[in-house]
């Protein structure tokens, strides 16, 4: 057996640090349509511009550099248009270089997994830690040829990497290459243009503390009038003074609407974003706004009440409550979630059961739930699992992310502390050590019910392992169970049971009746019930 890695420590999640809530623009009139289409327009194309010349610039990026790219779109649009255009391209080069580092970190991995197996035998069979060799000469072969591409590949990305070469495509690369397989997509060419145009449109602006309503480009009066500073071409559609464009509809924010009114009213910073969702054609208003850290507790503090163990799975949370002392108490829980369909649709399924998670802890008196750091950007690679193809897939769709910020948000209103532990072991132990003393008659407890017990019980710092049952001195269970986990101050808690003479019935209790101390008066197998030794008479002479 392998040497075992090091676990981390748990630690407490940090709140957000910033809100986003999005509500319809309604009763839109072809005209308000006609202007956000025709501004979007030409602010995606200076965008796209601009995001040229900072690729251009690579690693030569100054503050100057971008004061000079800013000046020269403010004649086209405007200062704080020019402001928040230089800011999106910087944010989109930056995440460029993150991705370029990720896909590098991906080959690489690739590349060990290749040249491991590689190095054994052909149809060298593999453990549950290490792959074996491959199968046959002919995928040694394909493996070895493939081993040279991803080495090709991995120079072309460190090269590029070094020189501050970023790949962006304004729009998205899925789309783009959507275009060569419409009938594939089931796309006619004017919808996937549709599509391409509103995804290039840029028609955002940052707020500004102390400025009216908290942005003076796109503005949203507390009674939901929403007015557009118009670019310097396109001044002459405006319907309002200084240059400004005020749409037909007004908006409200359902969600957090309260908070988003008190940014108004005190000219707090407010960013906005307009976008067009093109399969629905409808329009929508993004708010977003930053927010105070919430103060981390102490993670003593957030343990106080027991904690809920949860076991992120491809269709389902698995989740079980713990009490103080790291024992399971009543039964698990499961809030399944589809993550089939299209992006909206799995982030709702996502929030919703989250939602119920988190109803279910506010009920249970809970203040913390544990969540494994789950990070699966070395397991994705093609090479680390072979020919399981559906396992990788498995892996791929499993919101690790989205899940974790999700819930960090939400947590952060409930008052609920959420808790990291590190992921290592905790299926294979939580099964093999709670699966089946928690498994009744009338409860079947699955791998990923106990998998969340492991979870808990690693927030809390205890060790995963069940207390071992010592030897009973009879079938009953009279003098109590020790598999439970008792607190560091009990005494005696290590020691062994008391032997306790007399008999075990439910009728005398033990330590009483009169024959309590004599074991040879009990019937028991290997006591005979007689002090003497038995004797059988000879059979009388006259029988």
């Amino acid at each position: 057996m392998g040497e075992l890695r090091s676990i981390a420590a748990p630690f407490v999640v940090s709140g957000p640090a910033g809100v986003a809530v999005r509500t319809r623009l309604k009763q839109l009139t072809p005209g308000d349509e006609k202007v956000l289409r025709l501004v979007g327009g030409h602010l995606g194309s200076l965008a796209s511009r601009d995001l040229k010349a900072r690729c251009r610039d690579g690693l030569e990026y100054s503050g100057q550099a971008w004061a000079v790219r800013k000046r020269e779109l403010t004649p086209a649009s405007s200062s704080r248009w020019a402001g928040s255009i230089t800011k999106a391209t910087h944010d989109q080069w930056a995440l460029a270089r993150r991705c370029q580092l990720a896909h590098i970190q991906n080959l690489e991995a690739g590349i060990r997994a290749i040249e491991d197996r590689l190095a054994l035998p052909v149809g060298e069979r593999g453990t549950k830690r290490a792959p074996g060799g491959y199968r046959s000469r002919r995928e040694w072969h394909a493996k070895s040829r493939r081993l040279r591409v991803l080495r090709d590949r991995l120079a072309a990305a460190r090269a590029d990497r070094d020189a501050g070469i970023v790949h962006v495509v304004r729009g998205g690369k899925r789309l783009a290459r959507t275009r060569h397989h419409l009938e594939t997509a089931q796309l006619t060419e004017s919808a996937w243009r549709g599509r391409w145009e509103a995804e290039r449109w840029f028609c955002q602006a940052d707020g500004e503390s102390g400025k009216r309503y908290g942005n003076e480009t796109i503005r949203v009066s507390p009674d939901g009038q929403v007015s557009i500073k118009l670019p310097a071409p396109l001044a002459h559609l405006a319907n309002a003074p200084h240059g400004r464009y005020v749409l037909a509809g007004r908006v409200a924010f359902a969600h957090r609407g309260t908070e988003w009114a008190d940014r108004v009213a005190a000219n707090r910073a407010i960013a906005y974003r307009i976008h067009h969702d093109t399969g629905r054609d409808r329009w929508y208003v993004t708010a977003s706004w930053q927010i105070p850290p919430t103060p981390t507790l102490p993670i003593e503090v957030a343990l106080a009440h027991g904690v809920i163990g949860v076991d992120m799975n491809a269709d389902h949370l698995a989740a079980w409550r713990l009490d103080v002392r790291g024992n399971p108490t009543g039964s698990p829980r499961r809030f399944s979630y589809d993550l089939t369909g299209p992006a909206g649709h799995r982030d709702a399924q996502v929030r919703h059961a989250l939602t119920r998670l988190l109803h279910w802890a506010k009920t249970c008196g809970v203040r913390a739930i544990a969540v494994e750091d789950l990070d699966f950007a070395a397991e994705k690679t093609r090479e680390k699992h072979g020919r399981r193809t559906r396992f990788r897939q498995l892996l791929s769709g499993m919101p690790t992310g989205r899940l974790r910020a999700r819930l960090a948000s939400m947590a952060d209103q409930t008052g609920i502390a959420i808790i990291a532990v590190d992921p290592a072991y905790t299926s294979r132990w939580g099964a093999q050590h709670w699966q089946k003393p928690l498994t009744k008659t009338t409860r079947q407890t699955t791998r990923h019910d106990a998998a969340a017990v492991a979870i808990g019980r690693r927030a809390q710092q205890h060790p995963i392992r069940r207390r071992t049952t010592p030897p009973p001195p009879h079938r009953r269970d009279a003098v109590g169970h020790r598999t439970a986990q008792a607190g560091s101050g009990v005494a005696g808690r290590e020691g062994t049971r008391p032997r306790i003479p007399g008999p075990r019935t439910r009728s005398v209790r033990a330590g009483c009746g009169a024959n309590a101390g004599n074991q040879n008066a009990q019937h028991r197998p290997g006591r005979s019930a007689e002090h003497e030794t038995w004797q059988q008479d000879s059979l009388p002479l006259s029988l």
